[in-house]
């Protein structure tokens, strides 16, 4: 079928009959299982990784880092590959090269190869990922997707919390004698059950009017967040040597020309990566501006918690995991009660309440690791994260839906796209700026007793910096509307905003 064709193809409702569906859907979900729990699962293993495999620091960011940027620069051009070629057959090269990649990360010989391998499973799930609910979309009939949509925000809630849990026992289990590897190789089985089943029970879906590919606009992106990021985190390490502070001013040049480059591209085809004209709308250009500073925060904060507890302290990973307990349950919890009961009654105010009641909560923190030290215990680590997972739920659950709520229809997939990319890319940049904020005020060389009052001190610097962060973001959300419209994919944003819908279209056409 040629695109003219496709452009004026009916689309027909996804049949209500069709068993296979339900298969379908729990293969979907079970991927994105899969990437959340990767992005959690890692940070609890870090310092076991750090341990055995002798990997500096600035290796332990790229781990987490090098996951976020890949993810991040892929994202949109994920979608539109689905867009083009079919979301099924780009779900699947997405979960096989996600499951090859795995097995590489479990299998590394040395750190050099761990970066390496994250890198590339990053860029699988960025292949994986945007599939997800349009695949959905294109499954289920419109009166099912509210059902399903709920499904997927208890999925993302699972993933919240299992993440950390399982990194630690998976960790402290030292299966076969593995260390941390199993982390990594659990993903074996699972994808390869996915890529068998999915072969047999999705349906084939591809937009009506797909997207070129922009694959300049993509390059542009990766060149300047590598010559931001890499200079941040080899920038202490090697002495902060003056071809650091050149790259990260021509990130800023390369960032211009991104923008003249989308700016023709736009107009010379229709095709952009990045809609140039959505940043004419201010609840979304303010939006972009609270994800990216959100990212930011919650990059720094994770990595050098999970340091924190395990090197500063000295806890066991379990310990560890079972520490955040309390945060993830309490992100859930206000996730739900944000959504349902406090957005439609305040609006914005919700989003910000969130953002300053997460701000006390890290006040909370600092002033408690800094009166107990190195005797601080779970149970008083367990009020300051309550409250900031109580704010952080009230945040990320609907903060896509107030971000696109004035964004023009037609544009909301490449809307939700940027959002998301915009998201990663914050937190790889909040990765690359633990060196500044957390190693930037510890020795390099410290003996065995002086480890655990540094990292503390580091700590406590670190939060001081997240806390600036969430004033900000409270600041900038004065901007977004006060009362955010209601979309029809709003589930979809209120489930989880880091797996929404990164394609250009809305109604896929079924292909037999």
């Amino acid at each position: 079928m040629h695109s003219t064709d496709i452009a004026h193809a009916p689309t027909p409702e996804p049949a209500t009959g069709d068993r296979r569906r339900w298969f379908a859907l729990a293969i979907v979900m079970t991927a994105a299982f899969m990437d959340l729990v990767d992005v959690t699962i890692v940070n609890i293993a870090v310092p076991s990784i750090q341990r055995d495999e002798g990997a500096t620091f600035s290796q332990i960011q790229w781990i987490t880092a090098g996951y976020a940027l890949a993810f991040a620069a892929g994202l949109v051009t994920g979608g539109r590959l689905g867009d083009i070629h079919g979301r099924k057959r780009v779900f699947l090269v997405g979960i096989g090269g996600f499951t090859v990649a795995s097995a590489l990360c479990g299998l590394a010989v040395n750190p050099e190869m761990l970066v390496a391998s994250r890198i590339l499973q990053g860029a699988m799930a960025a292949l994986m990922v945007p599939q997800v609910l349009s695949i959905v979309h294109a499954t289920f009939p419109a009166h099912e997707r509210g059902k399903v949509f709920g499904l997927f925000g208890a999925i993302v809630g699972l993933g919240a919390v299992s993440g950390p849990l399982l990194g630690a026992l998976l960790t402290e289990g030292n299966l076969f004698g593995l260390e941390w590897r199993p982390i990594f190789l659990i993903n074996l089985p699972v994808g390869v059950a996915a890529l068998f089943l999915g072969s047999r029970f999705i349906t084939e879906s591809k937009a009506p009017r797909a997207l070129k590919l922009d694959l300049p606009g993509v390059a542009l992106v990766t060149l300047a967040l590598l010559m931001l990021l890499y200079p941040l985190t080899r920038g202490r390490e090697l002495g902060w040597p003056v071809w650091g502070y050149v790259s990260m001013a021509g990130a800023l040049v390369v960032f211009a020309a991104l923008v003249a480059y989308e700016r023709a591209k736009g107009a010379r085809d229709g095709s952009p990566l990045i809609e140039l004209s959505l940043f004419r709308v201010k609840s979304f250009a303010a939006g972009i501006a609270v994800q990216t500073v959100f990212g930011v925060g919650l990059g720094v904060f994770f990595l050098v918690w999970t340091l924190y507890m395990q090197i500063g302290l000295g806890w066991s990973a379990l310990r560890a995991g079972l520490t955040g307990v309390p945060f993830s349950v309490a992100v859930s919890v206000a996730a739900g009660m944000s959504v349902q009961q406090l957005v439609p009654r305040f609006g914005r105010k919700v989003l910000q309440a969130g953002a300053l009641v997460m701000a006390a909560g890290v006040l909370i923190y600092l002033a408690e690791a800094d009166h107990y030290g190195l005797g601080i215990t779970s149970w008083q680590m367990a009020l300051p994260l309550v409250v900031m997972g109580a704010g952080m739920g009230l945040i990320v659950a609907p903060l896509t839906d107030a971000v696109l709520s004035e964004v023009p229809r037609e544009h909301a997939g490449s809307a939700s796209g940027l959002i998301n990319t915009v998201q990663q890319m914050g937190h790889a940049l909040g990765l690359g700026l633990v060196s500044v904020v957390f190693f930037g005020v510890i020795d390099e060389r410290l003996a065995p007793a002086e480890v655990g009052p540094a990292f503390v001190d580091g700590f406590t610097h670190a939060l001081g910096w997240v806390a600036a962060v969430l004033g900000a973001i409270f600041l900038l959300m004065f901007a977004l509307p006060k009362r955010p419209a209601q979309h029809v994919e709003g589930a979809a944003g209120a489930a989880g905003a880091a797996e929404a819908p990164v394609t250009g279209e809305k109604e896929p056409e079924l292909v037999p």
